[in-house]
């Protein structure tokens, strides 16, 4: 349906809060925020439902199978090439000991 008076399809116009910009949304969020904590309303994680959270999370990220063989995969490779990075450094490191070592003074 067409709103004649603008030509804009009716009911896609921001209203309100998703109107503003970002920097304002923030600015009244933080407001809201601050008057919970004073009242003493405000919801704060303990520690043991920040550990029922993150299990919940970790949970559903490992049922994508794909998604956890990527990571799999990504974590050999950086692995892999740190263990390649260290064994040149030491050949390096060793090489320039036996050099210094058979030069004599």
């Amino acid at each position: 349906m067409v709103n004649t008076a603008n030509d804009k399809p009716k009911g896609t116009s921001k209203r309100g809060f998703a109107a503003m910009d970002e920097a304002t949304q923030r600015a009244i969020a933080s407001k809201g925020g601050q008057a919970a904590h004073q009242k003493g309303t405000a919801h704060e994680f303990d520690s043991e439902e920040a550990r029922r959270a993150g299990q919940k999370g970790g949970e559903a990220v490992s049922r994508d199978r794909e998604h956890m063989a990527a990571i799999g995969r990504k974590g050999g490779e950086s692995r892999q090439s740190a263990a390649r990075a260290n064994a040149a450094r030491e050949n390096a490191a060793n090489a320039e000991q036996s050099a210094k070592g058979s030069n004599p003074p």
